[in-house]
């Protein structure tokens, strides 16, 4: 928690201002060009998922069989070449499909509860989004990529938790322990991800495809959770309305 305190403690006393916004300096044109590919190539991805999603709400085709494709077309992804650049696009924008459809049913159950819930879901990811990866670009290269241990040491403590909570039986409080740590986690992989793409950009690797799919993975990870809690918020709303009600 001190480094995520140090974050905001940092942020806050920049003296932030439109010149400090335009301050691109320390990222050289190329970069800044790389950059664009890469959230250009996330905006695609983002929409292919939504098409996986609408699929999945037509035709019900969301599950395990399409969490296992995603996977395997990641893994396929990851093994191609980089010179066989629109073989790689194809395979992060079906990885995306796939992806949507895996999630499908949850979106399909915030359309069943309340479809605001899923619209502000969104929003509030892009914000945040936009928000991190915004001050990580404008921050000191390689000022926050310290945090990547800390994270991963996050991620090792939700795999414990998964892995306690399918044997000895999960609890509400247990779930929503776990929900609420990724979210934070997955977060601050928003910050370091964004960091560390601009560092390996600066020392030659160019990879946008697989730069997005980095970006696509955090994207997707904070959404499903920031939906998951408003629609439990939402739920428990609806039921103290009932009890009034009653």
């Amino acid at each position: 928690m001190d480094a995520f305190t140090s974050f905001f403690d940092s942020q806050s006393r920049n003296n932030w201002s439109y010149d400090t916004l335009k301050n691109f300096r320390q990222i050289s044109p190329i970069v800044q060009a790389h950059l664009k590919q890469v959230y250009l190539t996330l905006c695609c991805a983002l929409i292919a998922s939504a098409v996986g999603a609408y699929l999945h709400i037509l035709w019900n085709i969301g599950g395990y069989l399409t969490t296992f494709a995603c996977l395997g077309t990641i893994v396929w992804l990851l093994s191609t070449p980089p010179c066989e650049e629109q073989k790689r696009v194809s395979l992060l924008m079906t990885s995306a499909v796939f992806e949507g459809a895996s999630i499908g049913p949850l979106i399909d159950l915030a359309i069943q509860i309340d479809p605001s819930v899923l619209v502000a879901s969104f929003v509030g990811t892009a914000l945040a989004f936009a928000c991190f990866s915004g001050a990580a670009m404008l921050a000191r290269r390689r000022e926050y990529l310290y945090l990547g241990g800390l994270l991963s040491s996050g991620v090792s403590v939700l795999l414990w938790l998964h892995f306690a909570s399918s044997i000895f039986g999960g609890s509400t409080a247990l779930f929503m322990t776990e929900i609420y740590l990724g979210l934070l986690v997955f977060v601050g992989y928003m910050i370091v991800d964004t960091q560390d793409i601009i560092e390996k950009a600066h020392l030659g690797d160019l990879d946008y495809v697989k730069h997005a799919l980095t970006l696509f993975t955090d994207f997707v990870t904070v959404f499903v959770r920031i939906l998951i809690i408003m629609l439990k918020n939402s739920a428990e709303k609806s039921e103290k309305k009932k009890k009034r009600r009653d």
